[in-house]
């Protein structure tokens, strides 16, 4: 949701419509977009996330920042704007330890590829390929692509009866918000 007084947008909250419709693909890659990254990562930055996708601003565009401040290759250095990421290759489960800035205090164990290729293209439009294995950048890239086709960390809680304690903890218990159905 953009507030025009503010130099951030407030984050969307689990339970809004936008965080399940999957998003649009970016067709227009002017300044108008760089400055919607700017201040998404502004935005993220404030919340203290390492990762935030447009839709959780209010915006459906497959559109992520990324910050994870640990990565160390020199082909994909954070942070980093992903314009139409998609995953293409997943290899092997790693557990981690996640929170999501849409879910305020909120945090459970969920089961991510070890390592995955994706493939996006920069904020002037030109195309890129990366993999990244085991890492804190891995697990961030899976979490914001889920959230740019409307599927939520909540949808693989490792434990869900842990993740429903951490919702109710947090009021969020009450949410029916139900997974998109994907086809194909």
């Amino acid at each position: 949701m953009v507030n025009k007084n503010k130099s951030t947008f407030d984050i969307e909250i689990y339970g809004s419509e936008i965080l399940r419709n999957p998003s649009s693909v970016v067709k227009k890659f002017d300044k108008s977009l760089q400055k919607l990254a700017d201040k998404m990562f502004k935005t993220m930055y404030a919340q203290n996330g390492v990762g935030l996708a447009a839709p959780q601003i209010g915006e459906n565009l497959r559109l992520i920042v990324i910050d994870d401040e640990w990565s160390v290759d020199d082909d994909f250095r954070a942070p980093k704007i992903l314009v139409n990421p998609v995953i293409v290759f997943k290899e092997g489960e790693m557990e981690s330890y996640e929170g999501c800035l849409s879910f305020p205090g909120v945090f459970f164990n969920v089961t991510r590829a070890r390592k995955i290729v994706f493939k996006f293209q920069d904020i002037k439009g030109k195309e890129h390929r990366a993999e990244t294995e085991a890492n804190l950048l891995s697990r961030v890239i899976q979490h914001e692509i889920d959230h740019l086709d409307g599927r939520l960390f909540i949808d693989i809680a490792n434990d869900k009866a842990i993740a429903k304690e951490e919702l109710e903890k947090h009021n969020l218990g009450d949410v029916n918000s139900k997974p998109p159905i994907i086809l194909g």
